[in-house]
């Protein structure tokens, strides 16, 4: 199968990275810096006891380089899903599946309605990974794990394709039949703990630390989790012990990618994430005032650094 990774950023960088050093046959999109570095020196990963470096080739910003493929990785920002998803999709055949890892709910719904061809599948991406130089991925926390399969459907023929691809390069990866609960269950984590390490500055470990502080981020979980059930998904009740056990699987300096963003005076998910929780708590009449706070706090510097973005582009 062929391979392209859109969006080299921590998430497709890395598991991408681990596609292409198994043999697999991977196209990575990038820009900018971080482009000119892989094509100059290659694309280097360094993970939880072990590197590799895929050589430089296979790197571009213009898909159409790259010919029809059989998968994409679509790890794109939230806020590019369509521009990414209008870019792609003359590159897909009608067997090509595009496998979203983004951060959302409805990234997958969006995409669908702007290809051509191909089939969408949801994915969470359970990794702590980021672009730390040009060229450079590094994971921390050794949570490595791959969740996907259709949104609506049985597991077909070409989904244990790519999952056989997928831990044949050593990714920890499971299928689904319907991927929208275990999306719900990321988008509670993300939306909660990951905003909130940007609006606060604090580590997972300085949050986990003191009780008042992890108290806040799990009613902030409950939030959605009542969004999620008034919509009819069945999430699980939070369990604030294996919350926390699975919280201190990662390394206690642990920040979201959101906060990264932030600090590098990047765009933000924040609409995707806390807005999106705001406008369906007002939709549904459920109240989510702590998201409500984040959402607010946050929203400043999206615009700040979008526009930002805009002149320098």
């Amino acid at each position: 199968m062929r391979f392209i990774v859109f969006g080299t950023g921590g998430v497709g960088g890395f598991f991408g990275g681990k596609l292409a050093h198994a043999g697999e046959d991977v196209w990575f999109i990038a820009r900018g810096k971080h482009l000119e570095a892989m094509k100059a020196n290659g694309l280097h990963v360094r993970a939880t006891g072990a590197e590799l470096t895929i050589p430089p080739g296979k790197m571009t910003d213009n898909v159409a380089d790259v010919g029809t493929v059989d998968v994409a990785l679509f790890c794109v920002k939230s806020y590019d899903t369509e521009t990414a998803a209008r870019q792609l999709s003359p590159i897909l055949h009608k067997d090509s599946i595009v496998l979203s890892l983004q951060n959302g709910i409805d990234n997958e719904e969006k995409i669908s309605h702007l290809i051509e061809r191909g089939q969408v599948y949801g994915g969470a991406a359970y990794i702590s990974a980021r672009v730390t130089a040009p060229g450079r991925i590094s994971e921390t926390g050794s949570f490595q794990r791959i969740v996907f399969g259709p949104m609506d459907g049985p597991i077909d023929e070409r989904a244990r394709q790519i999952h056989r691809s997928l831990v044949s390069a050593g990714v920890k990866c499971d299928l689904r039949e319907k991927m929208l609960v275990d999306l719900w269950n990321k988008f509670i984590f993300i939306a909660s703990m990951g905003s909130f390490t940007a609006m606060s500055r604090l580590t997972q470990g300085e949050i986990i630390a003191q009780p008042e502080t992890l108290s806040l981020v799990f009613n902030a979980m409950r939030e959605i989790e009542a969004l999620a059930r008034k919509r009819g998904v069945d999430v699980q009740p939070l369990d604030e012990a294996k919350m926390l056990q699975g919280l201190k699987r990662f390394d206690s300096e642990t920040r979201s990618s959101m906060y990264y963003d932030l600090v590098g005076e990047r765009p933000l998910e924040v609409e995707a994430l806390n807005g999106t929780v705001v406008r369906l708590g007002r939709e549904l009449g459920i109240p989510t005032p702590i998201h409500h706070v984040m959402y607010a706090a946050l929203l400043p510097y999206h615009l700040k650094h979008t526009k930002l973005r805009r002149t320098q582009s």
